[in-house]
Formats: structure tokens, C-alpha cells, sequence
């Protein structure tokens, strides 16, 4: 039989995995596969080194969970194959609070479901960032709001969900800070005050779409990169949102570029998000897209013809 690492976030979401688990593993079994299982913890660095210490022991890696839990396969994962020379083939079951690429992949949200996706689907490959000596599968965000994702307590997104965050970003919101910053794409500088940052590659981003969707696709070897410069005023905060929720980024008050290399300079460090979770502090950052580093078992491939 084929062997399988089966990655499982046991507190990811509404521990709905739980419940599906023996079904789960009947449709591994099913499909050919011997399956091992590895219960994650709440140190992400074990989970990235566990997967990159075994997974060249198994035909195919699924992990199961939330955007964090991805994040630590995919570490895991491009770690290993900058030393082996070879690629590594996942899967990917979502049962988080968001699951922001799942939703932007087509990826079933039902567990049992997403697991014969896996089983039946074949090999696509997907653009990886790296921030620095940090990977992500698809957003690397500084300023307004990015903490809150990870700063939110699990059981409140469990319980509550995307209401969560609007909760906590309640309490944020007096805590709103620029940053004078100097942007490089692929050599084009940008310099100005900038409270919010994000270089995705995703159609969802926070469990909200991005605004960016209808310019991006997976594995074209590109980031969309948006800057939002500080508004002086409420009618320039206003212009600011209905540029964003119209997808009208050539406004002078948001900054748009699709790159392959983005580095931003700051006086002073900034905090970074990756995949939802904190990334560092930066005076310098770095980030590079790795193209189609990934691959990923998807049966609906309709999604990267975006």
C-alpha cells in the first residue's frame, strides 16, 4: 500500500475533524493508503519540523485544520524540498474558523468530501512567498487589523467565528499607527505613510474577498501587492473603502502592483502577518514569490484559471 501522513489539528475550527475522522480514514484506506497519523501542538515550529523531518517516509502528506495549520505544512514542506531536490505531494482538509485558500481553491468544506477530493483529484501546482526565512501559501500582512487574527483567543473564533474579529477589531481601532515606508517592485520605488499592507495570493483574504481577486492567479509566479496610505481626513478614509470594495486600485491614496520581489524599508520594526499568524518584526522585509513550489491534490481545478 501507498503511505500517508495524515497532519490533524485536533483544535482547528469547531473540532468538526473529530466527528469525520473514522470516515476520513475509510476513504484513505479505500483509495490505497496505509495512513499515519500526527496530532499537531500548539508550538507551530515542532509541526513544521515533524513534517520536515518525515515526510519523505510517505507517498502523500494531507494535513487538516485552519489557515495556520496549512501554513506549518507548507513551512515544513518547502524546507524539505530545497535539500531533497523533489517534490512533495499534499492534500489539504479545511476545518478551521476562515480557510481563507481553501475557499479560493473550491476546496470542499466538508471534511469527508475535501478527503475524496484528495483521493480522486490529480497534482496542481500553486506560487509560494517567502517573508524573509518564513514561507506562506497566500498573504503577508503588516498594520490595521493583522493581529487580530492571531491575537483573537481560538475558543472565541471557534464559538463566534468572523464576528470575532469585528470584536476585536473594535478594540483596535484606537491603536491605528502609520508607517513612513519605502516599497521596492521588481526595482519601481514607492515611498509615503502607509497604514495597512498586504501581498497575497489568494481570492479570499480574512474570510472576506480580496480585493484584489479579479487581477491574481495561482501559479503566474506574481504577488498583487496593496498599500493603503494614512487618509488625513474621513472623506479620504471613505474613498479609501469604496476604492476597495469596488476593486478601483488606481486610486493616489492605495498603492497596486503585481510583482514578483517586493522589499520594504522602515525605520522602525513592523510587525508582519503569514497565513493569519504572527510572521516577525522587520525593519527590512523581503518577499519573493516561489512559482508553483506547491503541489497540492485538487479534483475541481477551475480555480486556478483565475
Amino acid at each position: 500500500m501507498k503511505k500517508l501522513l495524515f497532519v490533524v489539528n485536533p483544535k482547528a475550527g469547531k473540532s468538526v475533524i473529530k466527528s469525520d475522522m473514522i470516515n476520513i480514514l475509510e476513504v484513505f484506506q479505500k483509495g490505497g493508503y496505509e495512513v499515519t497519523v500526527y496530532l499537531t501542538t500548539e508550538n507551530k515550529k515542532d509541526n513544521s519540523d515533524y513534517i520536515y523531518e518525515h515526510a519523505t517516509d510517505y507517498d502523500l502528506l494531507v494535513c487538516a485544520g485552519g489557515d495556520g495549520t496549512l501554513d506549518n505544512t507548507v513551512n515544513g514542506i518547502m524546507r524539505l524540498e530545497r535539500e531533497i531536490k523533489r517534490r512533495i505531494h499534499m492534500g489539504y482538509i479545511p476545518c478551521g474558523s476562515t480557510n481563507d485558500y481553501a475557499k479560493s481553491l473550491k476546496i470542499s468544506m466538508n471534511p469527508v468530501e475535501a478527503a475524496e477530493s484528495i483521493v480522486n483529484g490529480t497534482i496542481c501546482h500553486v506560487d509560494v512567498g517567502k517573508l524573509e526565512k518564513e514561507f506562506f501559501i497566500y498573504v503577508a500582512a503588516f498594520g490595521a487589523f493583522t493581529d487580530i487574527t492571531y491575537s483573537t483567543p481560538q475558543n472565541l473564533k471557534n464559538a463566534l467565528g468572523h464576528a470575532a474579529y469585528i470584536i476585536e477589531g473594535l478594540g483596535a481601532l484606537a491603536k491605528l499607527r502609520p508607517y513612513h515606508m519605502r516599497a521596492w517592485f521588481d526595482g519601481e520605488i514607492v515611498e509615503g505613510d502607509f497604514i495597512y499592507g498586504q501581498i497575497t495570493n489568494s481570492l479570499s483574504v480574512g474570510g472576506f474577498k480580496n480585493f484584489v481577486s479579479r487581477h491574481m492567479k495561482f501559479a503566474d509566479g506574481l504577488f498583487e501587492t496593496v498599500l493603503i496610505r494614512t487618509p488625513q481626513n474621513p472623506l479620504q478614509l471613505q474613498r479609501i473603502v469604496n476604492c476597495l470594495l469596488t476593486e478601483k486600485l488606481d486610486d493616489e491614496l492605495i498603492v497596486f502592483r503585481k510583482a514578483a520581489k517586493v522589499a520594504i524599508k522602515c525605520k522602525e520594526e513592523v510587525p508582519w502577518t503569514l497565513d493569519g499568524e504572527y510572521g516577525g518584526s522587520y525593519k527590512t522585509t523581503r518577499v519573493y514569490n516561489i512559482r508553483k513550489a506547491i503541489s497540492i491534490m485538487l479534483k475541481d481545478k477551475s480555480a486556478l484559471k483565475n
